[in-house]
């Protein structure tokens, strides 16, 4: 397969005001390769840059894409192999000496972004003297933070000059620790990056007819005076910021600190020379490393799950969801915005389906208010949700997902009941978080057509869906259930039917050793401090609060009766707070949260053991090497390539933790406790 290279294509333009060179940004490819900067990328722009420099009487530079795509940035997939802080200065050097190049030119110069501009794809444009963005363009971004280095080909030296200290913290730091969060072209307009919004219609000759325009005087672009005067407060903000996120154990957007810092009192090329040395400790590190391996992960692997059977899915055109609850309404609200049809909810009394339709009505209108729909679309929607107490008003349903109380008993109950009425094509899918799905078949006509698809709370945000194939499910159940995964914008795993199946099984272990350790005498916030210094998005007694302590038990106790006490014991102290009643190990919000003062007397110690940082961790993570192998030696999924994208899918763990598998060799405890590794380049 030959290799896909960034071309530069070069031609003049003879405009009304003298000749224009246009370049043009392509690989050759679609848009679903995106356009890429390496070593021979950046070489062939020398090549155009040589060529226009020959040329004589050029007036202005404009710079485009191809359709769709502006540029994405560096060409990443040479990460893995760069080992030393030469290799990696260097990297940023050529890159600035290139792009500067477009800065040195004696003529205007304009970026005229038609499509996604991405990392070193929106730093090229910096380089320009102005920029033109597309009304359609929906994804502008610094990730570079979200991938454990930092905009190192003048993106952290020229947005602050730029944008000022607020909106530059914004793109660097502030987007990429929210999920990679990007912008769209009107935004960029709005906050200054671009200095003209135009339709997508006739984008490229109204960039065109604007360089004209600057070049003959008859265009004025006007930008607001920077104002660094509060870059103090605003640094500090942003400090605490990405401690909260990752509490000190990613080192790239801590260095992006210090160099937007910089920005405003170094000039341009000693700011580019930080850049450099940046890019060196960088991109050799184990952080940036793991961080390309997840990204990978995300838009290789989830886009094309293991274990999809390759048979035609089943149209789906009515849902039917039993329970009205929380996580039903949640998964009824996804359905409706996803797929258009008619959703039923089947509920036990009224006042519970009143609840759910409430809550839908008003995240529609929320949706509203943040125009990502229309008033019309919202009432729309609506119309298609209704209500029943019936089962016979799921007779039609061709989908149906269980979300009721996490008894077996009862889940096997209301299929019993609702297989009475549903044709015998219709699928049957549980919510169940560490149920068998099997068992919840077996007593049905059809097993075959009942599945696991469990979801991760809250649904709007986590994109993970475990789908779990029971004994007896088809094929066509199952590629049905992928389907509406990807219909959905979910990141569907294949799970087997085994206890807690794989996320909670994990969650599950690192609890009852955090658990054991407070038995044993030390403090719930020594304990969580110490794991969140790790990265984690949420201390084990945080996310217990946030699941309740009776859905932790519950889990606990099936792993309990699956796999035995010595590795998911029960906890007589979690068993006191559920039936204490007791929401939760804090009360409080940060920085003011404490321990529950209800916990102390109910709480039973077992020693005053004192337990130092590095030894809550030693544990945690040595029980969780040994667990991860049984789950994978188990098949419980493919690989460890599925483990990792379903701890940062589900249950939010970071990139520059590489998932959990990547960290664990690294760090040195695959070595240390199985004489192996999990994973290799």
């Amino acid at each position: 397969m030959a290799k896909i290279v960034t071309q530069f294509y070069t031609h003049f333009y003879n405009s009304r005001v003298g000749k224009i060179a246009l370049v043009t940004m392509d690989n050759g490819e679609d848009y679903k390769k995106p356009t890429t900067f390496d070593e021979e990328g950046l070489t062939f722009l020398n090549r155009a840059l040589d060529t226009i420099q020959k040329e004589p009487d050029v007036k202005g530079f404009l710079l485009t894409g191809k359709h769709y795509i502006f540029a994405a940035g560096a060409d990443l997939t040479q990460v893995p192999f760069i080992n030393t802080f030469e290799q990696g200065k260097a990297i940023g050097q050529f890159g600035h000496a290139t792009f500067k190049r477009i800065m040195d030119l004696p003529y205007p110069t304009v970026a005229a972004v038609n499509g996604a501009a991405l990392g070193g794809g929106l730093e090229i444009a910096l380089y320009c003297d102005y920029r033109t963005v597309s009304k359609s363009v929906t994804a502008i971004a610094f990730p570079e933070c979200f991938l454990g280095i930092v905009p190192g080909w003048g993106g952290s030296t020229l947005a602050p000059l730029l944008l000022g200290p607020e909106k530059a913290l914004e793109l660097i730091i502030f987007n990429p620790l929210n999920q990679n969060r990007m912008i769209k072209g009107f935004q960029a307009f709005e906050m200054g990056l671009a200095d003209r919004l135009f339709d997508s219609t006739e984008f490229l000759d109204d960039s065109i007819r604007f360089l004209e325009g600057i070049i003959d005087d008859s265009e004025e672009v006007e930008r607001a005076e920077v104002d660094s005067s509060n870059l103090k407060q605003l640094l500090e903000k942003a400090h605490a910021f990405v401690d909260s996120k990752v509490h000190g154990a990613a080192l790239a957007p801590y260095r992006a600190l210090e160099l937007i810092e910089g920005a405003f009192s170094w000039d341009v090329e000693q700011g580019f020379a930080e850049e450099d040395k940046a890019l060196g400790d960088l991109i050799k590190s184990r952080q940036c490393k793991a961080s390309i391996y997840s990204f990978d992960l995300v838009q290789r692997r989830a886009k094309r799950p293991a274990g999809v059977p390759e048979v035609k899915p089943q149209k789906v055109t009515k849902v039917g969801f039993i329970g009205a609850g929380l996580m039903a309404s949640q998964l009824a609200l996804l359905f409706l915005r996803r797929y258009e049809v008619p959703v039923v909810m089947k509920d036990i009394k009224q006042e519970f389906l009143d609840k759910g339709l409430d809550y839908i009505q008003a995240e529609l209108g929320k949706l509203v208010e943040k125009g990502r729909l229309t008033e019309a679309k919202a009432r729309y929607l609506f119309t298609l949700v209704n209500g029943t107490l019936d089962w016979t008003d799921f007779s039609d349903c061709d989908f149906i997902i269980e979300a009721v109380f996490e008894q077996m008993e009862i889940k096997q109950q209301v299929f019993a009941e609702a297989e009475q009425v549903v044709s015998e094509t219709c699928i049957f899918a549980t919510n169940t978080s560490s149920l068998s799905v099997s068992e919840m078949a077996s007593n049905l006509r059809h097993p075959e057509r009942v599945v696991g698809f469990h979801f991760f709370n809250p649904v709007a945000v986590l994109p993970l869906v475990e789908i779990i194939r029971g004994q007896q499910t088809n094929d066509v159940t199952l590629a049905t259930t992928f389907a509406a995964a990807k219909q959905l914008r979910k990141t569907g795993i294949l799970v087997k039917d085994s206890a807690g199946f794989l996320v909670n099984r994990i969650l599950t272990k690192m609890l009852a050793d955090c658990l054991d350790m407070v038995d044993e005498g030390a403090d719930f916030q020594t304990v969580d401090e110490a794991l969140l210094s790790l990265g984690l998005p949420m201390a084990p007694f945080e996310l217990l609060g946030f699941v309740g302590p009776a859905v932790a038990a519950h889990v606990q106790e099936t792993l309990n009766r699956a796999f035995g006490p010595q590795s998911f014991p029960i906890n007589d102290n979690l068993k006191k707070m559920v039936e204490a009643n007791i929401p939760g190990i804090y009360v409080g919000e940060p920085p003011n949260r404490k321990v529950n003062p209800a916990l102390k007397d109910l709480w039973q110690k077992k020693g005053d053991k004192e337990f130092r940082k590095e030894e809550i961790i030693e544990r945690v993570l040595t029980d969780l090497t040994r667990e991860i192998d049984l789950i994978v030696q188990e098949g419980v999924v493919a690989d460890t390539r599925d483990v990792d994208l379903a701890m940062i899918m589900g249950a939010g763990w970071p990139f520059f933790m590489g998932g959990v598998t990547m960290y664990l060799d690294m760090a040195g405890y695959t070595p240390k406790v199985l004489q192996k590794v999990f994973f290799t380049f």
